[in-house]
């Protein structure tokens, strides 16, 4: 059976790259516009890994991982940041918030799915 994977990113066309990088690895692709679409699309769903952006409209991407980690369905569901945003603060506050992996967009597929197959278990 395939992962599920979420991509919560408020650019279409950045969500549609990650997400054939991660069909051509053989997952199963969900896709959030911003935090609260993701949360919304998260009730009741099963999801085995969440990539998301930080800078987005409505909710945030690490708001959106701070409330994540409070939802007993969802709080050890691994998350990789995937961002524009490369300060060593903001890495240190999604750390702090649970995040497992940071990586910083202009990206490498090969480099995302590499992310993904090691937390994805």
């Amino acid at each position: 059976m395939s992962k599920t994977i979420m991509v919560v990113d408020d650019s279409g066309s950045f969500r549609t790259v990650v997400k054939l990088a991660l069909q051509k690895a053989g997952y199963t692709v969900m896709e959030a516009g911003d935090g609260k679409d993701a949360l919304a699309k998260l009730a009741g769903a099963k999801v085995n890994l969440i990539v998301c952006d930080v800078n987005m409209p409505n909710m945030d991407g690490l708001t959106f991982l701070k409330t994540l980690k409070t939802l007993p369905a969802h709080k050890f569901v691994p998350v990789i940041m995937l961002t524009t945003e490369s300060q060593e603060a903001k890495k240190a506050e999604g750390k702090a918030a649970g995040a497992r992996a940071w990586i910083t967009k202009p990206f490498q597929p090969s480099q995302l799915v590499d992310a993904v197959n090691k937390l994805c278990v």
